[in-house]
């Protein structure tokens, strides 16, 4: 999603841009200009020639000033097709999240820092995964930047869908987006909302997304009985008309970079109780547009969920420091300016 929402953006700018596709699936791209599918093998990521080699037919046709990755393993894809093809266009890597999170043995701190030494430069997400890259890997200063992710900003407000709607209406209701892993401490959530249900009875928690633990969150919800009050959704493509249901935005990941939800969250004025982490503190700026809490103490999410349930006058304030802030910064044609002077800055050293 993001580089569809950036490629039009930068298209509308006069750029030509191509979205290449890593692996097989059909993603929905808005997109009106170009994609290639490369349809790798996940099971071939460090040995995969013919990948390799379809990559570089595309760059080589494409003739692009820059490539961008916007993930690990696009990295790990890009690196080793211009090695072994030889292709001349500068490498640069989307850097989402605090790199020493997952940099934790000798062999992975000496593996990413060869791919990270074939980048011409890095755009990092937040300044907290900034600096934390640059001291991970020594990265050059001039040659890394901070663009936060980008929001398209809506005219008009999406439609509710009928069975969540119908959730919403049944009392106060908290919306949660995100893959369901465990850096996202969806066990920790369903505790959490245990004690506000606890408080207020007829609270209900939809939680968007798909993942290896959802057997596991399943039965978790069995065994607090929380059958009736706990929902889990899937994914599902009507993420933003799920989140713009919601009287609260909850998200107690213990990691993270800059999560667009929040952003959109933002958008869709539903306020916002957030973790701590990564570069969350960026954008919710505790009692100003969200609230924050401590990761090591989930009783203070708690109360931040009571508080904003239990006071209108809270919400509304919050929520409208955070829309202005959102259509002010973080617009998509903001952020792609942004992009675009990092990348002539790149192309001109």
């Amino acid at each position: 999603m993001f580089a569809d929402q950036l490629s039009r953006e930068l298209l509308t700018r006069g750029h030509e841009c191509l979205i290449v596709a890593l692996y097989g699936g059909k993603p929905r791209f808005s997109f009106v200009s170009k994609v290639k599918h490369l349809n790798a093998n996940p099971g071939k990521r460090f040995f995969d020639l013919g990948g390799w080699k379809l990559l570089s037919n595309i760059i080589k046709e494409f003739k692009p000033d820059v490539v961008q990755a916007n993930a690990s393993d696009t990295l790990k894809f890009s690196v080793f097709s211009k090695i072994f093809y030889r292709w001349k266009a500068p490498i640069v890597f989307r850097n989402a999240s605090k790199m020493s999170y997952f940099i934790d043995t000798r062999p992975k701190k000496i593996f990413n820092q060869w791919l990270v030494n074939h980048c011409a430069g890095v755009v990092s997400v937040s300044e907290l995964c900034r600096a934390d890259f640059q001291k991970t890997f020594r990265f050059k200063a001039k040659n890394i930047t901070t663009v936060e992710i980008g929001v398209n900003i809506l005219e008009k407000m999406p439609e509710i869908p009928q069975d969540v709607s119908r959730l919403a209406n049944e009392g106060p209701l908290m919306v949660n987006v995100g893959s369901l892993s465990p850096e996202k401490n969806h066990e920790g959530l369903l505790k959490i909302f245990s004690q506000v249900k606890s408080k207020i009875p007829n609270a209900r928690l939809a939680i968007v997304g798909d993942g290896k633990l959802r057997g596991f969150l399943e039965n978790r919800i069995r065994e607090m009985g929380l059958i009736n009050q706990v929902f889990l959704l899937g994914f599902r493509s009507d993420a933003l008309a799920l989140i713009h249901a919601a009287d609260l935005f909850v998200l107690p990941s213990l990691i993270e970079g800059l999560p667009g939800v929040i952003l959109e969250s933002f958008m869709l004025k539903v306020p916002v109780v957030a973790n701590d982490v990564g570069g969350i503190s960026e954008v919710v700026i505790n009692k100003q547009t969200g609230l924050l809490t401590d990761p090591d103490k989930p009783e203070k999410f708690v109360n931040a969920c009571l508080s904003l349930l239990e006071n209108k006058n809270m919400r509304e304030s919050l929520v409208e420091n955070a829309y202005t802030l959102v259509k002010e910064k973080f617009s998509n044609k903001a952020i792609a300016l942004r992009f675009e002077a990092f990348y002539k800055q790149l192309i001109q050293n």
